[in-house]
């Protein structure tokens, strides 16, 4: 594999052959749109005010999971009843009218979350819908229904994926009102944006570095199972739809357990693996010492291993400010690629192949 040739990543005709659609801005807007989900979360009226749920369900795919996965892991210190998040097509046999049920269908039209939706009212679970149309929106006549607006890839809808779950769980009474702290991090964001701008060298942005560092590799995305394991997996998806670019993730300590030992023989892949921790203040210590000794066994193995840790006083800003840093990563390993990364052209094939089944 070439070396990346980084003057294309301060090439302004660079970006706009390979990112015709724009989707670099879809980045630089990020907290605008955060701050555009608190006012459509805040106009939301909650009229079921005397449900106490027992417990809470998001059934979701792909960028429209990614903000639940958020929402549960920063709430595990606030929320006092179980929360899960349904990547299928059916739910747990528990859900039932005492169960809060989301439907976060960016499109409204994902095939996976419209079963569960129906299978929610089968078993008479309270549910809301956060959606821009499509099937699920004509199906929830009568239903609470969050509309957010349209003509986003989902992945980079996070905002409206995540800010209104979080708001509307302080709206029912289960959890504190968040939207002071979404606003200031919306603010925490945009100034930490502009070191990440295509107009800043690679020098001086981190993101652009981090980009060339992973082109032609497979990035090992691993952190802690705290607040930073569905960062991790955002990371991971961001490379894969963004870049086209394979890469994999997985969490302390479980990883330990298993796939260590999957490094034992890595004959073929020398040289093409990359290992990425993302770390946080509040890492368990024994989290702490198991990336160490786990940071020493790369090396013998000849696997590089690249540390980020998060950037913050609150964990929402430390969440989103690995977040972007990896979402500014991905769109820059794409223009290295030569790769549009908005369109995700092999899901829609997929798509169109099971509607014919």
């Amino acid at each position: 594999m070439s070396r990346p040739d980084l003057k294309a990543l301060e090439s302004p005709a660079r970006y706009r052959k390979v990112d015709p659609d724009n989707f670099y801005q879809l980045l630089v807007d990020f907290p605008a749109q955060l701050r555009q989900a608190v006012e459509i979360a805040r106009k939301f009226n909650w009229s079921n005010t005397g449900f106490r749920p027992a417990n809470i369900i998001v059934a979701g795919l792909g960028g429209s999971a990614i903000g639940a996965d958020l929402a549960r892991s920063f709430l595990l210190g606030e929320l006092n009843i179980p929360f899960h998040v349904i990547r299928h097509y059916t739910l747990p046999a528990f859900v039932g009218p005492q169960t809060l049920f989301f439907a976060s269908s960016y499109s409204g039209n994902t095939e996976e979350t419209l079963a569960a939706f129906d299978e929610a009212r089968k078993k008479q679970a309270a549910v809301i819908c956060i959606t821009t149309g499509g099937k699920l929106a004509f199906r929830a006549t009568g239903l609470p229904v969050i509309t957010v607006p349209s003509g986003y890839p989902p992945r980079a809808a996070l905002g409206f994926s995540f800010v209104p779950l979080v708001l509307i769980l302080g709206k029912a009474g289960l959890i504190r009102d968040f939207s002071e702290e979404i606003l200031s991090l919306a603010d925490f964001l945009a100034e930490e944006i502009k070191k990440w701008e295509r107009e800043v060298p690679p020098k001086k942005n981190e993101p652009k570095r981090l980009a060339a560092v992973l082109f032609g590799k497979i990035p090992l995305v691993y952190a802690g199972s705290d607040f930073l394991e569905p960062v991790a997996v955002r990371w991971k998806g961001q490379i894969c739809e963004n870049a086209k670019q394979p890469a994999f993730c997985n969490f302390f300590p479980e990883f330990n357990h298993n796939e260590l030992v999957g490094f034992g023989v890595l004959k073929h892949l020398t040289g093409k693996l990359t290992a990425v921790f993302l770390e946080d203040k509040d890492d368990h210590p024994r989290v702490l010492a198991r990336m160490k000794i786990v940071e020493d066994i790369f090396k013998k193995k000849k696997v590089p291993v690249l540390k980020f840790s998060s950037k913050g006083e609150i964990v929402l800003e430390r969440m989103f400010y690995l977040i972007l840093l990896g979402d500014f990563a991905s769109y820059y390993l794409a223009i290295l690629n030569g790769v549009n990364p908005k369109p995700v052209e092999v899901i829609d094939y997929l798509k169109g192949r099971l509607e014919k089944i």
